[in-house]
Order: C-alpha cells, then sequence, then structure tokens
C-alpha cells in the first residue's frame, strides 16, 4: 500500500517538473531573433492611353507614389509602336510593408494618377537573398 502513495495518477506537476518546464520557456524566448522581413526587386512595364500622354507625367506620378519599405529605381522608356512608349521601372520593396499588387491597384491606376496610366504589368519579381559570409575560409 506504501507503493500507490508515491504514484501520482493525476498529472499534477512536481516542483521540478514545472521549474524544466519554466527553463525550456526561457531558452525558447532567448534563442527567437526579431524575424526579419525579406525584400523583393521588382521589374514593371507602365502603359500610357495613348501617344499623346506626356511621359514626363507618367513617370512623375509613379515616383510620386511614396510608402514606407518602396524604393523606386532606375527607368527607361521603351518603344511599344506606333509611336508610343512606355515606362519600364524598377523598384525594390519590404515584403512585409508593400504589395505590388495594392501598390498598382490602389496608387497607380486609380485617381489621379488613372490620368496618365492606364495599365501596369509586372516583368520580373525577384526576392533578395542576403549573403551569409562566414569569416572562416
Amino acid at each position: 500500500a506504501d507503493d500507490d502513495d508515491d504514484m501520482d495518477l493525476f498529472g499534477d506537476e512536481t516542483e521540478e517538473e514545472k521549474k524544466a518546464a519554466e527553463e525550456r520557456e526561457a531558452a525558447k524566448k532567448d534563442t527567437k531573433k526579431p524575424k526579419e522581413s525579406g525584400k523583393s526587386s521588382v521589374l514593371m512595364d507602365v502603359k500610357p492611353w495613348d501617344d499623346e500622354t506626356d511621359m514626363k507625367k507618367l513617370e512623375e506620378a509613379v515616383r510620386g507614389v511614396e510608402m514606407p519599405g518602396l524604393f523606386w529605381g532606375a527607368s527607361k522608356l521603351v518603344p511599344v509602336g506606333y509611336g508610343i512608349k512606355k515606362l519600364t521601372i524598377m523598384f525594390t520593396i519590404v515584403d512585409d510593408l508593400v504589395s505590388p499588387d495594392n501598390l498598382i491597384e490602389d496608387f497607380l491606376t486609380s485617381e489621379p494618377n488613372n490620368e496618365y496610366i492606364q495599365s501596369c504589368d509586372i516583368v520580373a519579381f525577384n526576392k533578395i537573398q542576403r549573403l551569409q559570409i562566414s569569416p572562416y575560409r
């Protein structure tokens, strides 16, 4: 009958088990680093309404869109045909802050920018990888 006293049928934690669980939780918290958000490089074509669209104003409208995590890069005008040119522009985004789809729908192809911009197409979308260089080569 003395053996029954040592057995805990209801699963109450002993002081040692509680302490071990707390130490495991503390170790988990210590190993968690703040998650670094990824970045992406995007190449986009911005198409005007016609050959009479002022491409300088179109580019100003595009670059005038500012938001946290959005960085405009190089651009150039590319002939499409019949005297029409499109703006090809590069930009970098912080993935957690900027969605290219929202950028196009909510800012570029809506009022007042849709006066110049007929449509936008994403030509290339690349995730930017961070290089980890080891000091031990």
